[in-house]
């Protein structure tokens, strides 16, 4: 298998981050690795479970100081992933809310040429588990709503479990990046909607929140502002 490296932002996660890695690791893949990037807002023993799976030298604990939260921090596993050679990057929540089992589907699509795969909670075969009903209504909404104002066709815009062949994202100058928050997923497809991609089902279960009303009105005001910035994300414009 072509290298792939798992960009897994966590917090936090001491509870459950044994578990996930041990998941992660007893796929039959050699050549699959995992990047956890951590930051100073976790202060359980995350960090040193992490650590202690590092001499399988399938997993590397990426303490990211300058972090201003979690999607600098997945951009950070990004270029890290991109400089460790890596040929497909796939990006997965640490909170127990994207499951390890459904990361074959991923690499079998990659496999089958696609350059980006998008997890999707709203196709044949996939679900919400444990998700409060304002959750799963803004989730429908702001899918329904940014393929009105972009022009895309996915059925689920607003997932994070998500797989890109490196030519993807080495294209992409990621200071560009307009968002900070829960409307980076969206941003991505938007940009994205020009490669070969695919959604493949996934069984969301529900996790810590920071969703707020606060970041729902930061969304819609970045939703109209992502025509005019595309120029600005592209490495070769």
């Amino acid at each position: 298998m072509k290298k792939t490296i798992i960009v897994m932002p966590v917090a936090n996660e001491e509870a459950t981050m044994g578990e996930i890695i041990e998941q992660i690791l007893e796929l039959p893949y050699d050549n699959l690795f995992l990047y956890l990037i951590i930051d100073s807002h976790s202060t359980d023993g995350t960090e040193e479970i992490i650590k202690s799976y590092e001499a399988s030298g399938r997993v590397k604990c990426i303490f990211y100081k300058e972090s201003k939260g979690v999607i600098s921090c997945y951009l950070k596993g990004y270029r890290i992933a991109l400089e460790d050679g890596a040929e497909r990057i796939i990006e997965m929540d640490g909170g127990g809310s994207h499951v390890p089992s459904e990361l074959p589907q991923y690499i079998e699509k990659l496999d089958e040429g696609y350059e980006c795969v998008w997890g999707s909670r709203f196709i044949e075969g996939a679900g919400m588990e444990k998700d409060p009903l304002y959750r799963k209504i803004l989730s429908r909404g702001g899918t329904l709503l940014s393929n009105l104002v972009l022009g895309t066709k996915l059925r689920d815009m607003t997932s994070g479990y998500e797989a890109f062949q490196r030519t993807v994202l080495e294209q992409f100058e990621f200071s560009n990046f307009l968002s900070t928050g829960h409307m980076y997923q969206t941003e991505m497809k938007y940009y994205c909607r020009r490669f070969k991609s695919i959604e493949v089902p996934i069984h969301y279960t529900a996790g810590k929140s920071s969703l707020k009303f606060k970041s729902v009105t930061e969304a819609l005001h970045i939703l109209f502002k992502l025509k005019n910035n595309e120029k600005k994300v592209w490495k070769d414009t």
